[in-house]
């Protein structure tokens, strides 16, 4: 199956190379790079669950305008979890 694929441990361990390795900006939970492997200690069984189910819902995303003086597209965060 296809999620069995998506959340094996060979493409997490991918996805969490990737992800962390960008350092982008925290999403609405504030979570960031640095407290992002404490987060999956925590939360990953939960989440693999719910993901497994089809029950996961990801957060709402932050939004932030990258140019102080008003200029530019807004940016939409998703939280780590769900990149």
């Amino acid at each position: 199956m296809l999620m069995e694929e998506i959340i094996s441990k060979s493409n997490m361990q991918l996805a969490y190379k990737w992800v962390t390795g960008n350092k982008g900006a925290a999403g609405v939970d504030g979570i960031g790079a640095a407290n992002f492997a404490g987060q999956l200690k925590t939360e990953w069984e939960l989440t693999k669950a719910k993901l497994e189910t089809g029950e996961y819902q990801p957060q709402a995303v932050k939004y932030v305008h990258p140019k102080s003086n008003g200029g530019g597209r807004r940016h939409a965060i998703p939280t780590y979890m769900d990149r």
